[in-house]
């Protein structure tokens, strides 16, 4: 995968140009009272204001412990950043898997969330360890000043988790909002989910095999929600985790999913819907032309969404070592993804999880961990020219 060398300055690659500010970083580990920032999302507003989101972990890496969600705001392409704000405060509980998405109707932005007692950790979860009152939570909040201040977390767990789910996660990434046909202004989140084991079984729920993904749906700006698709193939073949999703041009839903150590080839697996989210057309299948992925969160964007650019552009960005979180790259797909072919690498560096967002006409975005001897000593914005990713339309 070629484009830009290994650890070029900003915008300097085969082929990439740039702006002076092709590069930005809005969160470095161990500064504002974290010693870790994880699990990044990022959405344009109505205003053209970027909002990168991401996880702020006060003792580490870590998943556990004392997390909150928090936000910087860049009126500028992502070339600067405002101060950090908190917008959930775990409170030294667990705050996390920020999905943001901008309801069209209203231009607010509507932020999902998850999240646990600190003192609970995922294995507890999955062995059903964690009492109701313990376990995922799922959150949503609201912004209606462009990302400045958010309302108060609102607890919609019960419209949004069956009540034989153990593990929980919103995104992590962006959300979409529908904008064709009959679903027009959908909001879909993706998520991912864990199941019990069936009674009589021998298996504790961490096997990987229990892990499923499914979406949540909102059809009024985000204030009720309901699960849609709900994938339940837990035979172990694939193990959909971590998802996300994109619309293609004509209405249909691409989902795409880390494979958590299934028994199937490679680590990505996709699938779509025609219903807006309410059921998939077919189980999650692997993408072979992702193999390049290790086992790891990635994100989806549909260009046409946000830049103007031919119809049916599809951008997938992660780490692009089979064996190792690093490299994070671009792929592009012109078949509503069913295949990808290798776009930019951005760097040679440690990286992992990632997220997407358009920019402008000319330019999408990249939020994602990086560092020199791991991925997480800090969060970069990279701005990437879309000509560098397709030749222009003729």
């Amino acid at each position: 995968m070629g484009a830009v060398t290994a650890d070029a300055p900003a915008g300097v690659g085969r082929g990439v140009p740039g702006p002076a500010c092709a590069s930005s970083v809005p969160y470095v580990s161990g500064t504002g009272g974290y010693t870790a920032y994880r699990v990044p999302a990022v959405v344009r507003s109505r205003a053209g204001t970027l909002l990168a989101f991401a996880e702020g972990r006060a003792h580490g890496t870590g998943d556990a412990g004392a997390v909150d969600v928090v936000l910087r705001r860049s009126t500028d392409g992502g070339c600067t950043w405002g101060p950090a704000s908190v917008v959930a405060a775990g409170r030294g509980d667990t705050r996390g898997n920020p999905a943001p998405v901008v309801d069209p109707a209203s231009g607010d932005v509507v932020l999902l969330s998850s999240g646990n007692a600190g003192a609970v950790t995922e294995s507890m979860v999955l062995r059903g360890l964690s009492t109701a009152a313990r376990g995922r939570r799922v959150y949503v909040q609201r912004s209606t000043d462009d990302g400045r201040t958010f309302s108060a977390p609102r607890d919609i767990t019960f419209s949004a988790k069956r009540d034989d789910w153990r593990w929980y996660a919103t995104g992590p990434g962006h959300a979409i909002a529908l904008t064709h046909g009959r679903y027009a202004g959908r909001l879909v989140v993706p998520a991912n989910h864990s199941a019990a084991p069936p009674p009589g079984s021998p298996d504790t729920g961490r096997e990987p095999r229990y892990y499923g993904a499914h979406a949540l749906l909102s059809d009024d700006g985000g204030r009720a929600w309901r699960i849609g698709y709900v994938d339940e193939e837990y035979e172990g073949a694939v193990n959909a985790n971590e998802s996300t999703v994109a619309e293609l041009p004509d209405g249909r839903l691409c989902f795409n999913a880390r494979d958590q150590h299934g028994t199937a080839p490679g680590n990505r697996a996709g699938s779509r819907s025609g219903d807006g989210g309410e059921t998939l057309d077919g189980p999650y299948a692997p993408r072979p032309s992702l193999d390049g992925v290790p086992v790891v969160q990635g994100s989806l964007l549909a260009v046409e969404e946000t830049v103007s650019r031919p119809r049916g552009l599809l951008l997938f960005s992660g780490p692009s070592v089979p064996t190792a979180r690093a490299a994070a790259a671009l792929w592009t797909s012109t078949d509503g993804g069913r295949t990808f072919a290798p776009a930019v690498t951005l760097s040679r560096r440690p990286a992992a999880y990632s997220d997407l967002v358009g920019v402008d006409a000319r330019t999408i975005g990249v939020l994602y961990e990086t560092g020199t001897r791991t991925p997480y000593e800090s969060v970069v914005f990279r701005r990437v020219p879309l000509a560098a990713l397709t030749p222009p339309a003729p």
